[in-house]
Parts: structure tokens; sequence; C-alpha cells
């Protein structure tokens, strides 16, 4: 049933919510995690320095899957990460279509009403466009609330 799960993650509270979720869904139907986070290409990112061009976006993705792919195999689940260039939504759905994810497990700021509207989600646009099972966790608070 669940195959390979994918988690995007781009390093942030609300993403660290559903590592747990996706490690423990991994576990239960002994699937294949694959930890992704895509760097930003939509927006200027990279720094020249010296003739070498360096992207602090990526640097931080291998940080954020490393420490995910980390925690995934310390639970005994196989789970491998990956740092793609290019608009995150796009990116995100073509990874689910060329390596045939069979469920998402993302996390949300649980936005409401105009600050959704202005800031947009990633989240919800895969949720809303996606052909796979789609798992959404809630950034929660430091007391454990929604």
């Amino acid at each position: 049933m669940y195959d390979d799960i994918l988690l995007p993650t781009d390093g942030s509270d609300a993403a660290d919510a559903a590592v747990a979720n996706a490690i423990d869904l991994a576990s239960k139907y002994n699937a294949t995690l694959h930890v992704l986070y895509v760097a930003d290409t939509t927006e200027y990112s990279t720094v020249t320095f010296e003739d070498a061009v360096t992207d602090p976006l990526e640097r931080e993705g291998e940080r954020v899957v490393d420490d995910a792919v980390a925690r995934a195999e310390d639970a005994g689940v196989v789970a491998m990460g990956v740092v793609l260039h290019g608009g995150v939504f796009e990116t995100i759905q073509a990874y689910v279509d060329d390596e045939g994810i069979n469920t998402v497990v993302m996390g949300t700021h649980g936005r409401r009403g105009l600050g959704r509207a202005l800031l947009g989600s990633v989240t919800e646009r895969v949720v809303r466009t996606s052909d796979v099972p789609m798992l959404t966790v809630r950034e929660t608070d430091d007391d454990g609330a929604a």
C-alpha cells in the first residue's frame, strides 16, 4: 500500500512536526522514506565568491535532509534524502510522479483567513492537486496545542 513515502521539508517547525509522523508511517508499512528539500531557485539564492558559486539554500537543505534521514535510520526506517532545485510546488509534484511515491506527509503552519490567503501555502497546493494520499501535520506550540 505505502511502499514509498515522501516527506518534503524546509526545516521549519511546521515541517519538523511532520518528521515523526512520516517515520512512524514508514515504519508501520515497512516503506522507504524519501526526504526532499527544494532549494527554491525561483528566488535569487546563489552567491559568487572568488569564482566559486555556492548556494546557501542547498547547504541548509543538506543539513535538514541529513537530520531527518538520520532520525529515520535511528528508528530502523530505510530513508534517502535529496536536495533539488526549482520551484517548490512544481518540484514536489514532479518528484511524486518520477519516483512513484504512494503518499506524502507534509507539515502545515495552520494559518487561517487572511494570513493564509496572503502567504499562500505549498502544502495546500500539493493537497489540492495530489493524485496520491496526503497526511498533513499541523505545527503545534510549545504546550502541544495546535
